[in-house]
């Protein structure tokens, strides 16, 4: 009889489950679909470091998932609990008919069973049909080789996600009796009966408050941006996160109390259509929606301001990476190597004889010198890049140094200045494409393309002929400012600074610091470049490849010639953007679906229990239009105003995650992103928005 009864209730509760098992469905499909990634790897022709990068992706959203856990777990009591209290009269029904608490606990068990069980088997079908578009996007990202592509089916991520939610669903199944146990007869009779007394606040206190959270929240605002290079470690960002948390609070807490008095006296508006009533409904569950706005505010700013950042940063290293791996191989190692060296912990290494003449030769005639063959290499230039303790950073910035300390203090301005010949640097910017450059005997100029030291630089340069002491003359900027110019390959814009000199400059051999070269490979075909990728890449770890006889000779005479070559960049760059991107897509898609769940939960539960309040407005004579739409404004205002202030927050948030990844993001590439942000939000926020008011006007309708 309890199961009959049990499947009876859900099939005539079926529209008050709908959001209740919309995001149960959602969160089963997402769960499984981010952690089968294990499974389709499998599939994927992918470098071998390619797979290391899918691996600790991997890794990394297996952690995440606990915490997806939590906040979902939290969100299916959350949302079970709507359910229970909408069903308070029905349970009261059920004792006065002589059924026992054991016996509703046990109908409430065998209900939850089965939507658990629907829920469950719906989303799993969902999510592993959505989860092979998750496998070319995945392949797309890493530039993979498609063609083994089949159907998979994770069978780990399936039974992970059985169990994560079979656990949250045992923990609502003791919520539920728990809350059963503690139910009184006469409560649940007249729990429909029951509302929050409305709380005018003091309009005075509420205006003083809002000022007061506003003052703070917009300190906050100007920590984060303009101030942001005083947050250096944790503990200075903590102040400005709190006091965004509290003045969130308190903004909303303001709100409540004197929207209403300032409305009232706007007689043109109070008066007008069931403007009345709106404001009285939204005033009257001041109590519980105070703390739910500010918590659904966070996260709806936390899911904005991770999605766009992210997908921010991941355009601009795609962009720059194009702009920054010209070549194929860039080769470089110390020139003038000194007998031996001690390191800042007091260790000391001695050189060799070996080692000390080959760091005066150039890094093609090492490669020689250890097998290598130069004809696999096409394009190659190599120049030398000179240094001397009489230039360094301290020295560039003169008397400018105190001010530039106090906005930088870490920086260490005893590191000396890179020094190229205008001839050599011409030579790869040809090969580069980049704009190559002219000097006059007594002339420098500055090559810097990080973003934080170029603006350092060109406040010591502003006004021009700012001159330099190198190799015991006196040079002028030919500019007032830092020229664009790299030579080293990398992900992004990360040239701290290169001063390029006049050929005829008096640069000695003992300054010569690093030997550089760069080439492009000679081959015709992607498997020819991969061969001799190998050379410069391969390890004695590397399973199925044999250890390279180059690296091999250089490791036996200790000879050290470091680099990086263009593929190994990509692949590396493209993991690292393919890790953000999805850890921040997984984690912003469940924040959304939690605040629009709570916002669309709670809506349902002040529909339910004002039912009889709409009752009374068809008694005075509103139309079923006036009241759909008092009804639509009252939704729409709960589900407007915690994204409104998050739209702020995320304004200044944004900002703030830009600047803390200046020289990697870049606010160029924040559109594209802001608008995908946007489309993802539009359509969860805005199908949870529409399901709540069809669902509210369904409750309102019922007699």
């Amino acid at each position: 009889m309890l199961f009959k009864l049990s499947f009876e209730n859900i099939k005539k509760s079926i529209k008050d489950y709908a959001i209740y098992f919309l995001t149960l469905v959602l969160g089963v499909a997402i769960f499984y679909m981010f952690n089968s990634l294990d499974s389709q790897q499998a599939m994927l022709e992918v470098s071998k470091s390619q797979k290391s990068i899918i691996k600790l992706l991997i890794e990394l959203l297996g952690m995440v998932s606990v915490f997806v856990a939590v906040v979902l777990g939290l969100l299916i009591v959350y949302a079970n609990n709507f359910l229970i209290n909408r069903r308070k009269k029905e349970f009261g029904i059920y004792m006065t008919l002589g059924m026992g608490k054991r016996q509703i606990s046990k109908i409430i068990l065998l209900e939850t069973i089965f939507v658990g069980i629907i829920s469950l088997g719906v989303g799993l079908i969902l999510g592993i049909f959505v989860s092979q578009f998750m496998t070319i996007l995945v392949g797309k990202l890493f530039e993979a080789d498609m063609s083994k592509f089949e159907f998979v089916f994770s069978k780990d991520a399936c039974i992970k996600t059985c169990i994560y939610f079979a656990v949250m669903y045992i923990a609502v199944m003791l919520f539920n009796t728990m809350n059963i146990s503690r139910y009184k007869l006469i409560n649940l009779l007249n729990a429909t009966k029951k509302n929050e007394k409305v709380k005018i606040k003091n309009p005075i206190l509420s205006i003083l408050v809002f000022i007061v959270a506003c003052t703070i929240l917009g300190y906050a605002y100007w920590k984060v941006t303009a101030d942001i290079r005083s947050l250096d470690t944790f503990n200075k960002m903590l102040p400005p996160i709190l006091m965004g948390i509290i003045s969130t609070l308190l903004i909303f807490w303001s709100l409540s109390g004197f929207i209403l008095s300032v409305i009232k006296s706007i007689k043109g508006i109070y008066l007008k259509n069931t403007n009345m009533f709106i404001l009285r409904q939204i005033n009257n569950k001041i109590n519980t929606t105070v703390i739910s706005m500010s918590v659904i505010c966070l996260m709806l700013f936390m899911t904005i301001t991770i999605l766009s950042s992210s997908l921010a940063l991941r355009n601009t290293m795609q962009r720059e990476l194009i702009e920054m791996t010209p070549v194929d191989l860039n080769l470089y190692k110390i020139a003038n190597l000194p007998e031996k060296t001690v390191n800042r912990y007091g260790k000391e290494k001695v050189y060799t004889e070996e080692q000390r003449a080959d760091s005066r030769v150039p890094v093609s005639e090492t490669l020689v010198n250890n097998g290598f063959d130069m004809n696999l290499l096409k394009d190659v230039i190599e120049i030398s890049v000179y240094t001397t303790d009489e230039l360094t950073w301290g020295d560039f910035f003169r008397d400018k140094t105190e001010e530039v300390k106090k906005q930088f203090p870490r920086l260490n301005y005893s590191t000396t200045e890179d020094i190229v010949k205008i001839s050599d640097y011409n030579k790869i910017a040809k090969l580069y494409n980049l704009e190559q450059y002219e000097l006059k005997d007594d002339e420098y100029i500055i090559l810097c393309d990080f973003e934080n030291m170029e603006n350092l630089r060109n406040i010591v340069l502003e006004g021009g002929n700012y001159t330099l002491e190198i190799a015991g003359k006196e040079y002028k900027s030919k500019y007032d400012k830092c020229m664009s110019g790299f030579i080293n390959m990398s992900t992004s814009h990360t040239n701290t600074g290169i001063i390029l000199v006049p050929d005829n400059c008096e640069l000695t051999v003992d300054m010569k610091k690093i030997e550089f070269l760069v080439a492009n490979y000679n081959a015709n075909t992607e498997e020819e470049k991969e061969r001799i990728e190998k050379i410069f890449t391969s390890t004695s770890d590397d399973e199925g490849d044999e250890f390279s006889a180059l690296i091999q000779n250089l490791a036996n005479k200790g000879i050290e010639i470091d680099g990086v070559t263009k593929i190994s960049i990509i692949e590396a760059s493209l993991g690292l953007a393919t890790i953000i991107t999805f850890i921040a897509i997984y984690l912003g898609i469940i924040f959304l679906i939690a605040s629009s769940a709570i916002l669309a939960l709670k809506q349902l539960t002040d529909s339910s229990d004002n039912k009889q309040r709409y009752t009374i407005l068809r008694k005075i004579g509103c139309d079923e239009r006036m009241i759909n739409k008092s009804l639509f404004i009252q939704i729409g205002i709960f589900f407007g105003m915690p994204l409104l202030l998050a739209i702020i927050h995320s304004m200044f948030g944004i900002k703030f995650a830009i600047g803390i990844l200046s020289g990697i993001a870049s606010e160029k590439d924040l559109l594209p992103s802001i608008i995908v942000t946007i489309i993802i939000m539009g359509g969860i926020y805005g199908a949870y928005f529409l399901a709540t008011y069809i669902g509210s006007k369904n409750i309102i309708k019922e007699e």
